[in-house]
């Protein structure tokens, strides 16, 4: 980063007042009237009614459409453990995201915890506060117990987005490469290098959309995970193969499909030159991926790539994904996110990316025309389409699977933020 950008940045954060969201009012406050409806006496009645019915909860305080943004601090972005209070930009920063794309109110929690269990207590006893937990930046493999635990716990959705937010962007551009390069899902081989939260999400996400267990070979620090390693967590043992490849050279000679979760720098022009025809890479390490695009072109001329940079082709970017699936888990009062909900997020975007572009989205991104293919395989953050198509597909998910509360509401699929 710059030094201009850098001290843009913390700019940005400083004013025109510290930091990026604030609390608003949703009603009036002007007249003595209005302060006695909004404190006492009048709020007693919607206690009362509360207190005799939980649901009334939803229908006479923000709880439905308030997500809490929670963290202990211990993954920030790409820069490791630096605690609670270090992370609130970031925390903020998704609060904004959720706001502005979504229309979801959202609050940032950052917690001091001394261990897994103490996170997951203090995050239980809050959770009626909200409509829905969007857990953060958790180091794995502690953030597969808490969000496991937390979900069993809470009676609301709670999504790890380090985990699937990450995999469901990741599954619509594998879905759109595949079609492109003439592949089907269950033939291809796919090299993982990372065996953290996101790859084990991607991976997982993908094993559901189609792809073949036995034809994925992830790669974590010591090389491939194979059925003969005895040094494996419960979490990576459920990617062991039966294999004889042990390096990640390995792993990647003859794949379809690469999928990097790991660090900068990590892949060779050689490794890429050592993939099948037609290869999809996925180099998804930030700021600085696996291997840079530039790169990837000069070894080979027929592959697709995708990166997690908004200044290269087909960004694997989040935001893609989280506002639009807490919006319809939201407006459906779906008690958690489960599998499907997230695989129809997936194909949702996936077939967005199939569309027409906007003129919106070709301003946005100072362009004369982009269209379905190699370098448009992801849709782009600033399509308002994304709000309606996405969150129907979950909503839509959530209740044919059975963990909506509420029904499909009336004015779904939405069509811009003034309709909620």
């Amino acid at each position: 980063m710059s030094e201009d950008l850098k001290h843009a940045a913390l700019e940005y954060h400083a004013n025109p007042k510290p930091g990026k969201i604030s609390i608003e009012l949703s009603t009036p406050a002007e007249t003595s009237r209005d302060l006695s409806l909004a404190y006492s006496p009048g709020v007693a009645e919607p206690v009362k009614a509360i207190a005799e019915d939980p649901e009334n909860a939803y229908k006479y305080t923000a709880k439905g459409n308030l997500v809490a943004v929670i963290t202990d601090g211990s993954a920030i972005l790409g820069l490791g453990n630096l605690g609670p209070l270090a992370s609130k930009p970031v925390m903020e920063g998704k609060s904004l995201l959720f706001k502005r794309f979504a229309g979801v109110d959202s609050i940032d929690v950052e917690v001091e915890a001394e261990s897994p269990q103490a996170f997951i207590d203090t995050v239980r006893r809050i959770a009626n506060t909200y409509g829905g937990i969007n857990l953060e930046d958790i180091k794995a493999p502690e953030c597969f117990e808490i969000e496991r635990t937390l979900i069993e716990q809470c009676s609301i959705p709670v999504f790890h987005d380090d985990q699937h937010g990450t995999a469901i962007v990741t599954v619509a551009g594998v879905l759109n490469a595949l079609e492109i390069q003439d592949k089907k899902i269950d033939d291809v081989k796919m090299a993982v290098l990372g065996a953290g939260a996101a790859a084990i999400s991607c991976t997982k996400l993908l094993i559901l959309a189609g792809m073949k267990p036995e034809n994925i070979f992830m790669c974590d620090r010591k090389g491939v995970i194979h059925s003969g390693r005895d040094d494996l967590n419960q979490y990576k043992q459920g990617f062991a193969v039966d294999t004889d490849k042990r390096t990640f050279d390995d792993a990647i000679d003859g794949a379809d499909i690469f999928l990097g979760l790991s660090g900068p720098d990590m892949v060779k022009a050689e490794q890429i030159q050592k993939m099948a025809e037609r290869p999809i890479i996925f180099a998804c390490a930030n700021p600085v991926p696996e291997i840079m695009p530039d790169v990837v072109a000069a070894a080979r001329d027929d592959a697709i790539m995708a990166t997690g940079r908004s200044d290269f082709p087909n960004q694997v970017n989040n935001v893609l994904g989280f506002p639009f699936i807490f919006r319809g888990a939201l407006d459906v009062r779906a008690t958690r996110i489960n599998e499907e909900m997230k695989l129809a997020a997936a194909q949702a975007l996936a077939e967005l990316a199939k569309e027409p572009v906007t003129q919106e989205v070709l301003t946005a991104y100072g362009l004369d025309e982009l269209a379905f293919g190699r370098d448009y395989i992801i849709p782009k953050a600033t399509d308002s389409r994304l709000l309606g198509k996405v969150s129907y597909a979950v909503a839509k998910a959530a209740i044919d699977s059975g963990v909506a509360d509420g029904p499909m509401p009336a004015n779904y699929p939405l069509q811009s933020l003034a309709d909620i």
